[in-house]
């Protein structure tokens, strides 16, 4: 069942779709939400025990603080990219779909890496340190088949100079990162040009440029945000520790950030 203009007025009870602040479409069947590409103001959403299998029109509504989608039909947790630009998104209920999985604990710590900024995820509230937790141990959403950006030339082949440019690398990582934490991507003029470095130069590039996009991302961060990412450093940084038998304590370098 597709969910029409004329169904989201009469059960919101509203002249227009614009107004619509909060929707209750709990057990109603539906299997096409499209109309929600037309909802930016959207804040309180319940779509439980329906028949959802898409959360691409959802991508949109900036405003959405609070989700609901237990008992739907998605399929993998890659649909939970559509909502990373949801940066007001505090609330999500995502349980009994077949995203699921088996493993609870992992499909947990996936989500929140998805979307850190969740503070209650299918009514459990989200702890600092699991947050932390899930930076460095939840497995990374990629976007859904068809969705993903075209990155072929002209010709239908893929550019090696684009893929093969350090500038890409540091761009790539750290828009990764920000993407991650529900913030808007930087332009590729905030990145300083590179020289065209050999091969072997590149490889050691990449690294380093995942640190600069690390330090240039810390700029942006709050006093909470920084304190979850220096739980997760130090989470990994122990990882370390305790595989080379080294005992020395953790000093953060902060002096550009």
């Amino acid at each position: 069942m597709k969910l029409t203009r004329k169904l989201v007025l009469a059960k919101a009870k509203a002249s227009d779709l614009e107004s619509v602040k909060k929707l209750n479409c709990w057990g109603c069947n539906l299997t096409d939400i499209s109309i929600f590409s037309q909802m930016p103001s959207i804040e309180v959403l319940t779509l439980s025990v329906n028949s959802i299998s898409s959360l691409a029109p959802l991508a949109g509504c900036l405003s959405l603080s609070e989700l609901y989608l237990r008992r739907n039909l998605i399929p993998s947790l890659s649909e939970l990219s559509h909502l990373r630009p949801l940066t007001r998104l505090r609330v999500l209920w995502l349980a009994e779909n077949p995203c699921c999985g088996a493993d609870s604990s992992r499909y947990r710590l996936t989500v929140l890496r998805c979307l850190p900024r969740l503070q209650k995820l299918d009514n459990q509230v989200v702890t600092d340190d699991e947050i932390a937790l899930a930076l460095v141990e939840g497995e990374e959403v990629s976007t859904p088949p068809g969705n993903a950006p075209n990155q072929l030339s002209n010709n239908g082949v893929l550019d090696a100079d684009t893929e093969n440019d350090p500038l890409n690398y540091n761009m790539e990582e750290t828009n990764k990162i920000r993407e991650e934490l529900g913030m808007k991507p930087l332009s590729r003029d905030k990145f300083p040009s590179l020289s065209s470095p050999s091969t072997r130069e590149k490889q050691i590039m990449k690294k380093t440029h995942i640190l600069d996009a690390v330090l240039l991302l810390l700029r942006d961060l709050d006093e909470e945000e920084l304190r979850v990412v220096h739980t997760a450093a130090q989470n990994r940084l122990q990882t370390y520790t305790l595989d080379s038998g080294d005992a020395r304590p953790f000093t953060a370098h902060t002096e550009n950030c």
